[in-house]
């Protein structure tokens, strides 16, 4: 059985880490190089690395500050927030991400997908995809710029044209649940999982250690991705993992 991970998040603008509420009122957590540290010795089994610095903004790729954060992993390390080209793509995993993770780019030019995993490999590219449920339509959309924008392209037919064009995997955020601490979006994640085959990291919505439990035990996603209760020290990575073993789950003990 393959073992489902867990992944810290570290929202990154001006060089530190953030985390706010559905995607706005940002609050300073701490230093990335220093976070990501804590959490390879915690036991995460990947860490994400959001500059929504560069999505909002448009600043430069942070290859120094990515460097550093590469240098103190043995796990890996997924680079997202504002890449917009195969070049931006190659200067990440040169500066030591193993993964990079696109978003608007994809949606404005869906052949960067393709031509990415084509030329780097489909398991660096993970592509992520925000997504919102709209009450008058009776649908989910994809929205784009940290969630902000919306389009009209709905969120299941993305996520299978992603899979089509070569992603190798899905980080995908539900904005109605992001920061809000009552559990991931279920509903969302079992037909999005039942409507691809390649891996999804579920994001928005863990609060505490039950919410994994049940989002592991109640869809097939292949991973949990958490931000502020990890930061805040609400929910141990070895505690949480020792419970998902209590529960049948398989993860890996460090």
């Amino acid at each position: 059985m393959i073992k489902k991970r867990i992944i810290p998040c570290l929202d990154v603008t001006e060089g530190r880490v953030v985390k706010g509420i559905n995607f706005v009122g940002l609050r300073d957590i701490g230093d990335p190089v220093e976070l990501a540290t804590r959490y390879n010795e915690a036991g995460a089994d990947e860490l994400v690395f959001l500059d929504i610095s560069k999505t909002q903004k448009g600043h430069d790729l942070m290859l120094d500050v990515i460097r550093n954060t590469a240098e103190t992993l043995f796990i890996p390390l997924t680079i997202g927030g504002g890449i917009s080209s195969v070049s931006d793509i190659r200067d990440l995993l040169n500066a030591g991400a193993d993964k990079v993770s696109i978003n608007s780019a994809a949606i404005k030019n869906p052949q960067l997908i393709e031509e990415a995993s084509r030329m780097f490999g489909s398991q660096c590219i993970c592509v992520a995809v925000d997504v919102k449920y709209d009450a008058e339509a009776g649908d989910y959309f994809v929205h784009t710029h940290g969630g902000s924008v919306k389009t009209e392209i709905p969120a299941f037919k993305w996520i299978a044209q992603c899979e089509s064009l070569g992603a190798g995997e899905l980080l995908i955020t539900s904005i109605d649940h992001d920061g809000v601490k009552e559990g991931f979006d279920i509903d969302f994640l079992t037909k999005a999982n039942e409507s691809v085959e390649i891996p999804i990291i579920a994001s928005g919505g863990a609060g505490k250690a039950e919410h994994f439990v049940e989002l592991f035990n109640e869809t097939d996603v292949s991973a949990g991705l958490a931000a502020s209760i990890f930061h805040n020290e609400e929910v141990e990575i070895e505690d949480l993992k020792q419970k998902l073993k209590a529960s049948d789950i398989e993860v890996r003990i460090t």
